[in-house]
């Protein structure tokens, strides 16, 4: 949990821009420049990279801070080193010592969290600092350091409101991370691949563009060929191959040797992404935009083809539903629409339209009984639709207290 005042931050919204988080930053005397910096950003699988990558580089021997969002179960999961989150007693003593520069200063939320990693980063004597990217790129708080490498994953129209409406608007605010003369990568194709290019070329970036070979399932994780080598890697979707590939290209332009390479992408787990716990038959996976619902949707496809299935389904009022439901739909028997704690959630009401037949229950906790209780023997239950409503699950399921969720 993290402190009272830090949480009300979040209640007032984003407000995307550099000057306060290097005024903060400053204020703290400048912590981000005793650390080499990767960025990671994208529409898509850019916390997967992220975590693969420190999985490798840790599996290298190097001392990794991991900066992610948002957090599923507590606070604490965004600000990790050597794969441990930050202990409470550390969120408290450097939130009371942010408090008076962040209300000086005016920061958001986000540049608070973000000012918060790096200190800790810095003062726990990490090697390299693996930051994803909150929002966009350009203007996101963990831009105002200066990356050693910047990784930009796929691109899809998302946040719309504060990137633009257009894929060639939202390549310019990725792109934004780059780095005159500094090496940047991208799995990006297409078009996107295109529009990153162009602005690599406007800073001044060395943009390599990667690309796995030969991508096919295994067990519950998925294979793949890069620069004539081939690697296993433990996250579930074909999809996933284009992220670890990302993750392995960095970790080898960041001095990362083959073993390293191999068992770090063998060991890396990212919860709430394609997250399956066998036991039970229950699929976590945050798919909140419609490249995600569209990568489950091939997930499924290719790990469960023939189970029965039921989707416990909520998202943020923010997104693009009607596209999401179209992937989701034909692929479930019975689906639950609920909510997560929290405003930006869609009514369940305002769903029923798209999943004709589906069960209103406004408690996910309800929805996710409801959904288990009714499944077909050998079927699977996926919640899906939103990261906060996978959060709230876990907390339930954890024994915790609903958190309602901003940020």
């Amino acid at each position: 949990m993290s402190p009272v005042w830090l949480e009300r931050l979040a209640r007032h919204g984003v407000r995307p821009g550099l000057e306060r988080i290097r005024e903060l930053l400053a204020r703290l005397g400048n912590p981000e420049r005793a650390l080499r910096v990767v960025l990671v950003g994208g529409s898509n699988g850019k916390g997967s990279t992220a975590r693969a990558l420190a999985a490798v580089m840790g599996a290298a021997g190097r001392r990794v801070g991991l900066y992610t969002s948002p957090h599923l179960v507590s606070f604490r999961e965004r600000v990790e080193v050597d794969g441990r989150a930050i202990p409470a007693a550390a969120v408290e003593r450097l939130a009371a010592d942010l408090r008076p520069h962040v209300e000086a200063v005016g920061a958001t939320y986000f540049e608070a969290v973000t000012a918060l990693a790096l200190a800790y980063f810095a003062e726990e004597g990490v090697e390299l600092a693996v930051l994803e990217v909150g929002l966009g790129g350009r203007f996101d708080a963990v831009n105002a350091t200066e990356p050693e490498l910047s990784l930009v994953t796929g691109l899809s129209l998302e946040h719309t409101e504060w990137l633009g409406p257009t894929l060639a608007r939202i390549a310019r605010e990725k792109a934004g991370i780059f780095r005159p003369g500094r090496p940047a990568l991208t799995s990006a194709g297409g078009e996107a691949a295109r529009l990153l290019a162009a602005g690599a070329r406007q800073v001044g970036a060395e943009l390599e563009f990667v690309q796995p070979q030969a991508v096919a399932t295994a067990g519950y994780g998925v294979d793949f060929s890069l620069d004539r080598a081939r690697y296993h890697g433990a996250l579930m979707g074909r999809f996933q191959a284009a992220n670890l590939a990302l993750a392995a290209r960095a970790a080898t332009l960041l001095g990362a040797g083959p073993e390293a390479l191999r068992r770090g992408l063998a060991g890396v787990r990212h919860p709430g992404r394609l997250d399956y716990r066998p036991r039970e038959r229950l699929l976590y996976d945050g798919a909140h935009n419609p490249a995600g619902a569209q990568a489950l949707a091939q997930a499924l496809d290719d790990y469960f083809p023939t189970s029965p299935k039921n989707l416990v389904f909520a998202v943020s009022r923010d997104k693009d539903v009607e596209s999401m439901a179209r992937s989701l739909r034909p692929r479930f028997a019975r689906v639950w629409l609920t909510a997560y704690p929290g405003a930006r959630s869609r009514n369940p009401e305002e769903l029923a339209g798209l999943f004709p037949g589906a069960a209103l229950e406004p408690d996910p906790g309800k929805a996710l009984a409801g959904a288990l209780a009714a499944r077909e023997s050998g079927g699977l239950v996926v919640v899906a639709g939103s990261l906060y409503l996978v959060g709230a699950l876990l907390r339930l399921r954890a024994g915790r207290e609903p958190e309602e969720r901003f940020q």
